[in-house]
């Protein structure tokens, strides 16, 4: 089938995403588009074509990894085993958040924040509110179904997250955070995920 006009195949938006978050993380938003499009093997126009400026790229970058974080969620079995579904959205977010590139994208952001609000606001849309948005709307489905009580998914979301990246990121920012093995991660994110049920059981369950 053929595309339409600005669209572009799978494997050139991967690259173009890609290459992207590691050009913005090691040398900034002022990164040349020019830059991007080498690293990609793409065209300048391919990108501004698809994208149309930085912040809509940006944008993209962080909507990919929010769907990565979120996929547990989302899942056929998510709602069969929400102790999983949980810590399967807690490890992949702090996976992510220990990626060199993930602090690096963010720490941009916020050092760009004063003269460029609107890249702000569109990092801070796609990635933090939608994420705590749909682990909200998984926690009121869990609450109608009956297999949990939550009377405040918005701020149990919040809780949640707080739990599973408790002092991560901020030691990130400030380069200061270590590596941690996929086992500790997996440690970290079920134990997470136990006590959170274990606040939002329900009565008599």
């Amino acid at each position: 089938m053929p595309r339409i006009a600005g669209q572009i195949d799978q494997a050139k938006t991967e690259a173009i995403l890609d290459a992207a978050a590691k050009a913005f993380g090691e040398c900034g938003f002022l990164t040349p588009m020019d830059e991007i499009a080498r690293r990609a093997g793409v065209s300048k126009q391919t990108i501004y074509n698809h994208y149309g400026s930085k912040a809509d790229l940006i944008r993209a970058i962080v909507e990919q990894r929010v769907g990565e974080i979120t996929a547990p969620l989302t899942a056929p079995d998510a709602h069969d085993h929400p102790e999983e579904a949980l810590a399967g959205f807690g490890r992949v977010m702090i996976e992510m958040l220990l990626k060199p590139r993930g602090n690096a994208l963010l720490r941009m952001t916020i050092q760009a924040s004063d003269d460029m609000p609107d890249l702000a606001q569109a990092f801070y849309e796609a990635g933090p509110r939608t994420s705590r948005r749909l682990l909200s709307v998984f926690l009121r489905d869990e609450t109608e179904a009956g297999r949990m009580a939550v009377d405040d998914p918005d701020l149990a979301a919040e809780f949640f997250v707080g739990m599973v990246i408790g002092g991560h990121q901020v030691a990130g920012l400030l380069g200061q955070g270590r590596d941690l093995p996929a086992a500790e991660i997996d440690r970290i994110a079920r134990e997470a995920a136990r006590r959170f049920m274990r606040a939002y059981a329900r009565p008599g369950g």
